[in-house]
């Protein structure tokens, strides 16, 4: 009986490493933050029509199970949801919060997340209806999701935003107020991931606010192997542009960590995709990113 017992011990003293380590072996999932660029006749040979295929494409290939885009006019959104069937696509335009106007949509993959609820709002001191946010010089939305991985029960709130271009205030009223809306309605237990086309880098007072005391992190600071890809990730429909900084940003909060991060500055012999490179990130739980990774 004892030599029996002994065999038990030993046999989960055993196992034990080898079932902790395969806690640390997730199924990593693929966000991106996409500026898309609106379709407007003045880009010419860039305009959307002539793009479009490069553009899914690229979705298709890079196969993100969450994906935030902005600058989406409606005939965009239609052409995307025709051309990515296995995606639900979420949020409205700022104009009306249905089709109106530009939008910053959620795409989530349909087989990898189940969507538990969505929603949108302004970023500005009236958020519920279409409304322009102190100097900001367009409407800006955030697009939000309550999301459930179906693998494994993974519970995340992701939200998709594009803040103003020009105006600072704004910049820094949409962080404030984006830190107070995921302070309110984070469930517990979620993770958090936040996208978007910031129009700022990552040292600005209104990025800061996001990041500084910490809510949320950047990805590419915690990426577990070598962060590659562009700094610069406003193009101008430049493929390799000498001035900027990176204005699209994958943020994360407690509970995820970021196995790889990739700014993709891609292009087709000599043709780009968008104005804007798009930033890829793998995220997996935390706990496994705090231990090295077999």
């Amino acid at each position: 009986m004892m030599i029996v017992r002994m065999m038990l011990a030993l046999a989960l003293l055993v196992s034990a490493p080898i079932a902790q380590a395969a806690t640390c072996r997730p199924d990593p999932f693929r966000v991106m933050t996409y500026n898309i660029r609106l379709d407007t006749e003045s880009d010419g040979a860039n305009r959307w029509p002539h793009r479009r295929a490069l553009f899914t494409g690229q979705i298709r290939l890079l196969s993100p199970d969450l994906l935030g885009m902005q600058e989406v006019l409606p005939g965009q959104r239609a052409d995307l949801v025709a051309d990515l069937p296995g995606y639900l696509a979420l949020g409205g335009g700022r104009d009306d919060g249905k089709l109106a106007g530009e939008a910053s949509p959620l795409f989530v993959a349909r087989a990898r997340f189940a969507v538990l609820a969505s929603g949108m709002f302004w970023l500005s001191p009236t958020p519920a209806v279409p409304s322009l946010g102190w100097d900001a010089s367009y409407r800006r939305v955030a697009t939000w999701a309550h999301l459930r991985r179906r693998a494994d029960g993974l519970a995340l709130l992701a939200i998709n935003t594009h803040w103003d271009h020009l105006g600072k205030e704004a910049r820094l009223g949409s962080a404030r107020q984006l830190r107070q809306w995921i302070t309110a309605n984070r469930r517990k237990g979620e993770a958090v991931v936040l996208l978007g086309d910031f129009n700022a880098p990552l040292t600005e007072a209104s990025l800061q606010a996001l990041l500084s005391p910490p809510l949320l992190r950047d990805s590419r600071a915690l990426s577990l192997e070598p962060p590659i890809g562009a700094t610069i990730t406003f193009n101008g429909w430049t493929t390799v542009p000498t001035a900027g900084d990176t204005i699209d940003h994958v943020l994360v909060g407690d509970g995820l960590g970021v196995q790889r991060y990739h700014a993709l500055a891609e292009h087709f012999d000599g043709r780009l995709a968008s104005d804007h490179f798009p930033v890829i990130a793998d995220l997996i739980p935390q706990a496994c990113a705090a231990r090295p990774r077999a």
